[in-house]
């Protein structure tokens, strides 16, 4: 996988994780709001690993 194919991939992920954000609003989640919460958080860790790996990589482009 090539760096303008892995810098794509890690945009769609940003914008999936703004989608689960949005979905924490929803009061009826129960158990499932724990799920949700966590891959928040993988998904943040992903993206800090790929700005950590490709400093000069600006992913709001």
């Amino acid at each position: 996988m090539d760096k303008v194919t892995l810098k794509n991939q890690v945009k769609q992920v940003q914008t999936k994780r703004e989608f689960l954000v949005q979905l924490l609003d929803r009061p009826d989640l129960g158990t499932l709001r724990i799920d949700i919460n966590q891959a928040i958080e993988e998904l943040d860790e992903l993206i800090e690993e790929f700005k950590l790996t490709f400093p000069e990589e600006n992913l709001q482009n």
